[in-house]
């Protein structure tokens, strides 16, 4: 057999391993990420409820990750409205394609804020919502307080972790897209 030809297949075959590897790696169940729970307050600690509105939430948020992710031409743009829309970029092949996803917001008991995944748009192609999540996550370095659940279709706000001054801590108590109203408790230690 000619040596051109041999080349020839052994690339054909490394393109086609190299696809099969990706397609089984892409629809391949990631592992389960427990929830992290108890957010308990002290009683000796101060409470104080504030009340914000979604662009608000949404400046601090772009901030907050801004600051986290030590990149100030952050990929990732973020939009509280009705819902909660996140619209970045991925690369898949060498082709950058734009992507949206859509989320949910709500308050768990311990003061924790799941985004549950209601809609994704991957340009024209057709990805299933838990591969982009899954891409998503391998390809952003997000901070301790954000996990990212793709085999739940969700990202998972653990506000115990979010670092504030002086040892402060954030609870979510209500979130109301509808009308535009955020309560959050912000837990000031006295000790």
């Amino acid at each position: 057999m000619n040596k051109w030809k041999v080349a020839f297949f052994v690339l054909i075959g490394s393109i086609i391993l190299f696809i099969t590897i990706f397609i089984f790696w892409a629809i391949s169940p990631s592992e389960e990420i427990p929830i992290p729970s108890e957010n308990a307050v002290n009683p000796s600690d101060s409470v104080f409820l504030v009340e914000t509105t979604a662009e608000d939430v949404e400046k601090i948020a772009m901030k907050y990750l801004t600051d986290e992710l030590n990149n100030p031409s952050l990929p990732i743009d973020i939009i509280v409205d009705k819902a909660i829309r996140l619209n970045s970029e991925l690369t898949i092949f060498g082709v950058t394609v734009p992507f949206s996803m859509e989320f949910e917001p709500t308050v768990n008991e311990d003061g924790n804020i799941q985004l549950k995944q209601t809609e994704v748009n991957v340009g024209k192609l057709n990805i299933p919502p838990i591969t982009v999540l899954k891409l998503m996550n391998d390809a952003v370095q997000f901070p301790v307080w954000i996990i990212v659940r793709p085999n739940e279709e969700e990202i998972f706000l653990d506000l115990s972790r979010l670092t504030l001054l002086s040892g402060s801590r954030v609870r979510a108590k209500e979130i109301d897209l509808e009308n535009n109203r955020i309560l959050l408790e912000v837990i000031i230690p006295n000790e």
